[in-house]
């Protein structure tokens, strides 16, 4: 059995049984994969794969259990790999981020430019999507650090650390009837159509449950995952827009209006993460450390040593968290854990 055919059969079942994608996602041939591959169940004295002819149609029950176990093994080897290079001074020479737009766009690229002088050979990958796609990345194991708001559901064999809080807000075109109040109420909101994020119809803190709890249900006429769409779509006269208040202090915002609405929609915490069986290189507890005060190696360390989310609460109940205000993440006072 050699390494090589144990990356082989990993990549034909990441690639759904498609061994033409397989064989190019490893730069060689469809010949040389298949070959490789039976030689592996030769050897093993088992199928792993089902086939009709020449084609793979399934894995076997099996099968699963190797893939499993290979899973493991690969992963060893990575972290093998990695400790040798960090004992060497070497560091890896990439890192992985996967986050959504709105940290992407308006969070990350102060904290990614300090991060790149501090690892100026370092290759960063910054991955975005929703949450439930940077669960698919964490899956299939392509990223090393995650970074997103709420969903913690579905990363449940990852360490989610608390990062900062942000709220939402309302954003209207300056003649817009709504830019004349200062504080506008749910009943003043219910008027109009509203454009929101997607994830803003789920979950405990939807829209719908915020206003059914006065009586009222919201007119939602658009929702996005991008700030800059909700935002486009509310110069087109299309609604009123709820976005995440950093939205408004990035780019051309000039005429469109800001309206606070930290009395009618909660608070959210957006959240660092990183695999709770992972090798934690250098370069990521640097990375946490630059994004807040709070998540230096001792913090980061103790969390990993946490039994689960709620183990992690309870860590970090007592600490006053950092919060988005006027363009920045405000620090939090001193704190110890």
């Amino acid at each position: 059995m050699k390494l090589q055919q144990l990356h082989y059969l990993s990549a034909v079942v990441r690639s759904e049984l498609n061994v033409s994608s397989a064989a190019r996602q490893l730069h060689t041939s469809q010949p040389a994969l298949s070959k490789q591959i039976r030689l592996l169940e030769e050897e093993l004295g088992a199928r792993i794969f089902a086939r009709s002819g020449r084609q793979l149609t399934g894995i076997t029950p099996l099968g699963q259990q190797i893939f499993s176990r290979v899973q493991s093994i690969l992963r060893e080897t990575r972290y093998i790999e990695t400790l040798a290079q960090e004992l060497r001074g070497e560091g890896s020479s990439s890192l992985s981020i996967g986050t959504t737009h709105t940290q992407a766009r308006y969070v990350l690229p102060q904290i990614i430019r300090t991060f790149s002088n501090l690892y100026p050979k370092m290759k960063l990958h910054l991955h975005q999507g929703t949450a439930e796609q940077i669960s698919s990345m964490v899956k299939s194991e392509r990223i090393d650090l995650a970074i997103a708001t709420g969903s913690r559901e579905l990363f449940p064999d990852w360490v989610l650390l608390p990062w900062y809080h942000w709220y939402r807000c309302i954003v209207v075109p300056h003649q817009h009837p709504l830019a004349a109040l200062r504080q506008p109420s749910l009943a003043d909101l219910a008027n109009y159509p509203l454009i929101t994020y997607a994830f803003s119809l789920a979950g405990p803190d939807a829209l719908q449950t915020i206003f059914a709890g006065s009586g009222l249900q919201p007119r939602i006429a658009l929702t996005a995952w991008d700030a800059d769409i909700i935002k486009t779509y509310v110069r087109c006269g299309l609604g009123v827009g709820i976005v995440a208040e950093m939205a408004l202090d990035v780019g051309p915002n000039a005429d469109l209006a800001r309206l606070d609405a930290r009395h009618l929609l909660p608070r959210h915490t957006t959240w660092i993460g990183f695999s709770r069986s992972g090798l934690l290189r250098g370069c990521m507890y640097d990375f946490m450390q630059l994004c807040a005060a709070h998540l230096d190696r001792e913090a980061v360390l103790s969390a990993q040593k946490c039994s689960g989310p709620a183990e992690i609460d309870a860590m970090f109940a007592s600490l006053p968290l950092p919060q988005y205000a006027a363009g920045k993440i405000a620090p939090a006072p001193s704190h110890s854990i």
